[in-house]
């Protein structure tokens, strides 16, 4: 294994999985249970407490964009340090609401953070990791995803009976423990740059990467429906409660914890591209049970599946963009970067689209669950016609 100024290999793992916890799942998902507390103690409307929610997607969005730009100036360590700076001190921040600008700056700055540690968390440790075990540690970094999809359903209730801001200012420190934790698990230097192969097929590897930036952005349309309409689905549109939601909204939640490291150690078995076409039409499957009025066995099969998949699938496609440019880390930076940036835009237009799609279909579930399932077999059939190209 390359060396890496870290105490142990897993200790770099431990920082991975620590920065996709706090960037993407304490400041993205925390704040969906936070919602209605929001609304309900007057900090926001409704509509306002949307678009800014809507504001971590934008963040994001430019923080995929820009982040492999600021890899080119300054150091990757530092920069994955002050994004998880950056993300805790936007939770003490929103504490205190002095008005929707400075509510929407710090939203927006949680999804920047956010977007930088998945672009350059992952990529900067893999590369140390021999091949074989790369699949089992991506999924333990990205675990932290799922880790934070569990704890918007059990963390943030239990610090709301404490009061609103004292949410916010708790999930400050959980960030910067956290943050403490990985400080000196990133690895300070890049992996050496491999000689590329005199076999080697760049054109191959080019529309192989391009049918994949594709793939990722389908998916991420296909996992729009369970994200957000799940809970509304059941509470709802079956009839059956909040309650009954929150149950299943639990069950994903314990899939998105168990599936990047499940995705991980099939790839390692069988490869991360029969892995991703595996995913595709596991998913396929999954997301369109709620389009057939299905039983609670087969719902309940649903949720876990498309949760686990929700983080699971990060693991696989960085898994693949290593797969295929194996010989060159700085450009496993750069395609994981237009691989995020792709996720990020096709789920933002997806969440969009789908929700007036909702409105003008009198609140119509099962169309928004062919199309995402749809998206999901469009993705599969890509990833075939590539490989006979």
């Amino acid at each position: 294994m390359s060396s890496v100024s870290v105490r142990t290999p897993w200790h770099a793992t431990l920082a991975g999985l620590s920065g996709s916890l706090v960037g993407i799942g304490l400041a993205r998902f925390s704040y969906t249970p936070l919602l209605p507390a929001i609304i309900a103690a007057g900090w926001f409307n409704p509509a306002d407490a949307a678009y800014l929610g809507a504001a971590n997607l934008a963040g994001y969005l430019a923080g995929a964009l820009l982040a492999g730009t600021l890899a080119t100036r300054i150091e990757t360590v530092t920069i994955l340090r002050a994004m998880m700076l950056l993300a805790s001190l936007a939770f003490f921040a929103n504490a205190w609401p002095l008005d929707f600008v400075w509510f929407f700056f710090w939203r927006f700055i949680s999804g920047f953070a956010g977007a930088g540690i998945m672009v350059l968390g992952a990529t900067s440790i893999l590369p140390h990791v021999p091949p074989s075990r790369r699949g089992l540690v991506s999924g333990a970094i990205f675990m932290g995803v799922g880790l934070g999809i569990a704890a918007s359903g059990t963390l943030v209730p239990l610090l709301l009976r404490q009061g609103l801001m004292q949410t916010w200012i708790g999930l400050g420190i959980v960030s910067l423990l956290l943050t403490a934790l990985a400080w000196k698990g990133w690895p300070r230097h890049a992996a050496p740059e491999a000689a590329e192969h005199h076999h080697a097929r760049p054109h191959h590897s080019s529309l192989s990467l391009h049918a994949l930036y594709a793939e990722y952005g389908l998916n991420a349309v296909g996992l729009v429906p369970h994200m957000i309409f799940l809970v509304d689905y059941v509470a709802r549109g079956r009839g059956e409660g909040l309650e009954t939601g929150a149950f299943y909204w639990v069950l994903f939640g314990l899939g998105a914890v168990i599936g990047p490291l499940a995705a991980g150690t099939i790839a390692d078995r069988i490869g991360f591209r029969a892995a991703l076409r595996v995913s595709f039409v596991l998913q396929a499957i999954t997301v369109a049970v709620p389009a057939v009025g299905p039983n609670e066995v087969a719902l309940m099969a649903s949720s876990v599946v498309v949760g686990a998949m929700t983080p699971g699938i990060v693991a696989l496609v960085l898994g693949r963009i290593h797969e295929l440019l194996r010989h060159t880390p700085s450009r496993q930076k750069a395609a994981w970067s237009k691989a995020t940036t792709s996720f990020a835009v096709f789920q933002a237009l997806a969440a969009y689209g789908m929700s007036f799609l909702f409105e003008h279909t009198d609140g119509d579930y099962a169309i928004l669950f062919v199309l995402a399932s749809a998206a999901l077999v469009l993705a599969f059939l890509i990833d075939l016609a590539a490989a006979r190209r």
